[in-house]
């Protein structure tokens, strides 16, 4: 092979690279959004759609005439960490309520290429008045009227709604605000990620909380494995008998790899024992290094799981350490009372040292600077430890997980002591854990 080639393969693997960290950070990227990074999609799209259908069994679609591409993610095991976050209130995470009122909203969307807020407002207020298992919405109230603005908000940074005339904000001071919106119903239908639609799943209102898992688990059954059933109340005895071993192995590769390029750590503890078994395989081990050097990751993997760190920070959607917010600094300070306690420290302990941080920094964290601002300052902390993966709760105590050892807090800094703590965060090794807080490549069982 020539030297150019050589280089034009090369120039290949790290676009390649590049473009399947971009879209692991965002299943939906937009040209809107980001167009450099949209045309490497578009441009690399084959071979893009190829690692992911094999890595991790999730689909690709670009379209490039319409500007987006949507990379399907599905889990076996789905969680809370990445709720869909409001665009005002400080990104507060949905609530319940708002998450009534997007799924109601994106369904009356499905026959509208155009519309207004108030003509969206009054469907929804009809689509709750008639199924008892929902809510009425009541646009007079303004707690409503916001909700549903941040309903519209997100579907706005999901470029399915364009305001074409007048803001959505407005909304929340008046129901009479004029608003009209372009609609795009193709990447709407493109959104939901559940192989299994909720339709399929019918079940008496009534009967839905006690069955919710139930309900979620047929949501992501995929076929593609053996014995999937959509209906949970079937008899799922013969189908999982059915599986042939190369569609066991498929499921195995597919739920290793979906944790590993999508959470921020993966712990041995938590995988099932086929699971573990298949990663520490002769072919598991080959399949796992190879799809991890494809995407451009460093691997560290320990004696107690696996990290992925990306040299570029392409992949990372959500920083940690970061001082973005109060949360964030919180829960690295709170990071070395955790470590130092092996046995876990009970949610008094923490908001004692939630109080001391308060009493350290009285101007700091104002939100908090309240009767029981420790006690919340602790939790949102814990919230944030625990969604990266850095610490878990058990028998009531909150328990730092390895990769925690791999932060050491060195000092704190501010321009004015008084009022907010900066944390530096060094790379310097923790000897008695044998853990640096680097990102290079170790050897097989070290400790996180």
């Amino acid at each position: 092979m020539s030297t150019l080639a050589n280089q034009l393969a090369a120039a290949e693997r790290e676009e390649v690279a590049r473009a399947i960290r971009l879209l692991l950070a965002r299943p939906l990227l937009t040209e809107a959004a980001d167009s450099a990074g949209f045309e490497l999609v578009r441009r690399r799209r084959e071979p893009l759609a190829q690692w992911f259908d094999y890595t991790c069994g999730w689909s690709l679609v670009v379209e490039p005439r319409r500007g987006y591409a949507r990379l399907t993610k599905v889990r076996a095991n789905p969680d809370g960490s990445r709720p869909a976050r409001r665009a005002r209130s400080g990104r507060a995470p949905f609530d319940r309520r708002r998450y009534v009122l997007l799924c109601v909203t994106a369904a009356e969307l499905l026959s509208m290429p155009m519309t207004t807020i108030g003509m969206l407002a009054g469907r929804v207020v009809q689509a709750t008045a008639v199924d008892r298992a929902l809510p009425a919405f009541d646009p007079v109230h303004k707690p409503e009227r916001m909700a549903f603005v941040d309903v519209l908000k997100l579907l706005e940074f999901y470029d399915v709604l364009r305001a074409v005339d007048g803001t959505t904000e407005a909304y929340v001071e008046s129901a009479e605000a004029k608003v009209l919106y372009r609609v795009d119903t193709t990447l709407l239908m493109r959104l939901p990620a559940a192989p299994v639609g909720a339709s399929r799943l019918a079940v008496p209102p009534d009967e839905v909380p006690a069955r919710f898992e139930e309900l979620l688990t047929g949501l992501v059954r995929e076929r593609r494995y053996g014995g999937a059933v959509a209906d949970p109340t079937a008899d799922e005895a013969h189908g999982e008998a059915a599986a042939t071993d190369a569609q066991r192995n498929l499921r195995l590769r597919h739920s290793v790899l979906r944790r590993l390029f999508d959470d921020p750590v993966l712990y041995r503890s938590d995988l099932a024992d086929d699971e573990l078994a298949y990663v520490t395989s002769l072919t598991g081990r080959q399949i796992l290094r190879r799809s991890v050097e494809q995407a451009g990751f460093v691997l560290e993997e320990r004696a107690e799981g696996f990290l992925l760190v990306d040299p570029d920070g392409l992949a990372t959607d959500v920083r940690f350490p970061d001082d973005t917010s109060t949360a964030r600094v919180a829960a690295l300070l709170l990071l070395e009372p955790l470590c130092a306690a092996p046995a876990g420290l009970l949610p008094e302990q923490l908001a004692e040292a939630g109080a001391d941080l308060l009493r350290r920094f009285p101007r700091w964290a104002k939100a908090y600077q309240s009767e029981d601002g420790a006690a919340r300052l602790s939790d949102d902390a814990v919230r944030v430890l625990a969604d990266v993966g850095l610490a878990r709760r058990a028998r009531g105590r909150v328990v730092a997980c390895p990769a925690a050892y791999r932060y050491r807090l060195t000092g704190t800094t501010s321009s004015d002591p008084a009022e907010r703590p900066g944390p530096e965060w060094g790379a310097s090794p923790r000897e008695t854990a044998g853990i640096t807080a680097s990102g290079g490549v170790v050897a097989e069982g070290d400790q996180l």
